[in-house]
């Protein structure tokens, strides 16, 4: 098996246009679980009905009926993370932008900033203070959720790392003089 440095190198080499280190193109992510454990199992299920159902009034267009269902599960686990995220896409939708990041920074919280709602959350997040040009914290919470898994999250954050992109030119020159040394 391979070690982290030697994956690094590979990854250097097959896919330059991806930062020194990373080797998120070699490795076979597991997927990332919220963990519910803590939730009374008869209410865990009520709740994700109400989320199914609120995605589905979403996907449909009936933007107030998916916010109503997810308050809905919010009030019955109000400690659960999922339904802010869902929330705070919907609100987002509906062009709440200050709304859908407040539920986004309370589901990044009640997540402890693990498991697939974190970082299906930080993405979103990074997203809006991208078009809000926040483009340092947006950078970190792309950072996060790529630790979390998420490739697109890693593009982002490298698109947004100048350091990042010099490297890798840097790189890709080196990489493209060993390959062709007549160059």
């Amino acid at each position: 098996m391979a070690s982290a440095h030697d994956r690094a190198v590979l990854q250097a080499i097959f896919n330059p246009s991806s930062p020194f280190g990373s080797s998120s193109g070699l490795v076979i992510e597991e997927e990332s679980h919220d963990n519910d454990s803590g939730f009374d199992a008869g209410l865990l299920e009520q709740v994700k009905e109400l989320e199914s159902q609120g995605v589905s009034a979403a996907e449909a267009g009936d933007l107030p009926a998916a916010l109503q269902r997810f308050s809905q599960a919010i009030g019955i686990l109000p400690r659960r993370a999922s339904a802010y995220n869902n929330r705070a896409q919907a609100l987002r939708l509906q062009g709440d932008t200050a709304g859908a990041l407040e539920d986004l920074d309370r589901a990044i919280s009640l997540s402890g900033g693990r498991g697939r709602t974190a970082c299906q959350g930080l993405v979103q997040r990074g997203l809006l203070r991208r078009l809000a040009g926040q483009d340092a914290e947006a950078r970190e919470d792309f950072e996060k959720a790529a630790e979390l898994g998420s490739e697109f999250a890693r593009q982002q954050a490298v698109a947004l790392n100048p350091y990042a992109a010099l490297c890798n030119k840097m790189l890709s020159e080196v990489i493209n003089k060993l390959r062709n040394p007549s160059i």
